[in-house]
């Protein structure tokens, strides 16, 4: 046994002694001022949002080839463990405890969930709910990330960046975006459900992660196999579709009409977007496919995220369409560039992330949610679209650059790419010695 492969089980040993014996016991669980309602609604909601990860490894399992089904699918399902455990210990802290300089929460606040358990009302839920319902969140987001260094990444350099993800990137952001002294909520900027805290940074890092990890080689040598399994991606787009009701509805953190609101919006603006993608394929001279619709569908969750419950249905439909179709002619020019992102993670949750949050500040309406004390530029007020803009740039930076160093840190201790030779055997039985049996 080589001692450098007991690293990671002796950190996981530590932790989990640090957990118990110096975690805290709670004093005394507040149920006064709970509504069971609202309580019941986001324990469904956090499982739905659970369910999403799956999903993505479903529909990112699919599209790759038959050599890397596998490993696609448990990059996914590893940041479940992964993040989860990390979010306990420091990532809710990072998030939402004490607020420090605007820009990320004290590590020491909610340090092994001290005083979570037994923490104050959130609203009418128990602050421990709101707590593992946006775990959910920060499962998901760099496991979006994979997408686009599929079929070329080593694993356990894959599992060291997710961890640096989620402590530099998505917590700050999380932090900056959500906790009420955070410089970008304090700006008025409108995040609904996560379009800029999830879908632009991981947006950002699969941009960062595609171009420093370059071309696969099957790319160069002009031999890249097809999708494996398209009944994959067709089944990970339903889960993902039916679990984003939770990610969305479930953000107004209440059984509320707010919810309902939400809930109608992210099903129209999938609906919308789907259609707008293959209509758009074919208006190329392409035929409609399952591939397309799925993959227009997610970009319209991915972009009325940031605006599900700040804008009407009609206002979703628009936003579907436009955001389908911006994202498939980015997607059309990558295809047309040097540019090696997998499975078009930037294209589709970058992109599609960035014109939600300039569309939320287009269309965003106090009509909808009283918390929208500047409306958008449809209703000829201009600030809350100038602060979008302004802030989409500070959060692209921040998110791409930040990655992009914590590449070139992870590449440092564990190198990021595998050799050729395990590349082209595949990452199923390169990295985890197991392999699809074809019928």
């Amino acid at each position: 046994m080589k001692k450098r492969n007991l690293v990671p089980l002796i950190i996981l040993l530590a932790i989990s002694m640090l957990g118990a014996f110096a975690g805290e016991v709670p004093t005394k669980i507040i149920t006064e001022g709970i509504n069971a309602g609202d309580t019941a609604w986001l324990l469904v909601s956090a499982a739905l949002v659970l369910l999403m990860t799956p999903g993505l490894a479903y529909f990112y399992g699919g599209m790759v080839n038959n050599k890397n089904v596998i490993s696609t699918m448990l990059q996914s399902f590893i940041a479940m463990g992964v993040i989860s455990v990390l979010w306990v210990v420091i990532g809710f802290s990072l998030a939402f405890g004490d607020d420090i300089g605007g820009f990320v929460g004290s590590p020491t606040t909610h340090f092994m969930f001290k005083g979570v358990l037994d923490g104050p009302v959130f609203g009418t839920i128990p602050f421990a709910l709101f707590a593992m319902f946006q775990m959910k969140f920060a499962v998901i987001t760099p496991a979006l990330v994979t997408g686009s260094m599929a079929e070329r990444i080593n694993f356990r350099s894959y599992v060291l960046f997710i961890i640096l993800f989620c402590i530099f990137i998505y917590s700050p952001l999380a932090h900056m975006t959500w906790h009420s002294e955070g410089i970008l909520f304090k700006m008025g900027v409108l995040d609904f459900a996560g379009g800029t805290v999830v879908h632009m940074s991981a947006g950002w890092a699969a941009l960062a992660g595609a171009l420093y990890l370059k071309r696969r080689r099957s790319l160069m040598e002009d031999h890249v196999l097809p999708p494996a399994n398209i009944p994959f991606v067709l089944l990970g787009t339903g889960l993902l579709w039916f679990g984003w009701f939770g990610f969305n509805a479930g953000s107004a953190l209440s059984a509320s009409p707010l919810a309902v609101s939400a809930f109608a919006t992210t099903n129209t603006a999938a609906g919308a977007a789907g259609l707008a993608w293959v209509l758009f394929d074919v208006a190329r001279g392409k035929k409609v496919s399952a591939l397309g619709f799925c993959i227009g569908a997610v970009v319209g969750l991915v972009a009325i995220t940031p605006a599900a419950g700040f804008v009407t249905v009609p206002a979703a439909l628009f936003i579907g369409t436009v955001a389908a179709v911006i994202s498939n002619y980015i997607a059309h020019l990558r295809t047309r560039s040097t540019l090696d992102d997998t499975l078009d993670v930037f294209p589709c949750h970058g992109v599609g992330g960035m014109v939600g949050m300039l569309m939320t500040g287009v269309f965003a309406t106090s009509g909808v949610n009283a918390l929208v004390t500047d409306q958008g530029l449809a209703f000829g007020e201009t600030t809350l679209f100038i602060n979008h803009v302004i802030a989409l740039v500070g959060v692209s930076v921040f998110a791409f650059v930040g990655s992009l160093a914590l590449l070139k840190i992870t590449d440092l201790i564990l190198p990021l790419r595998v050799s050729e030779i395990d590349e082209k055997a595949g990452l199923d039985i390169s990295q985890h010695d197991e392999f699809l049996v074809e019928a």
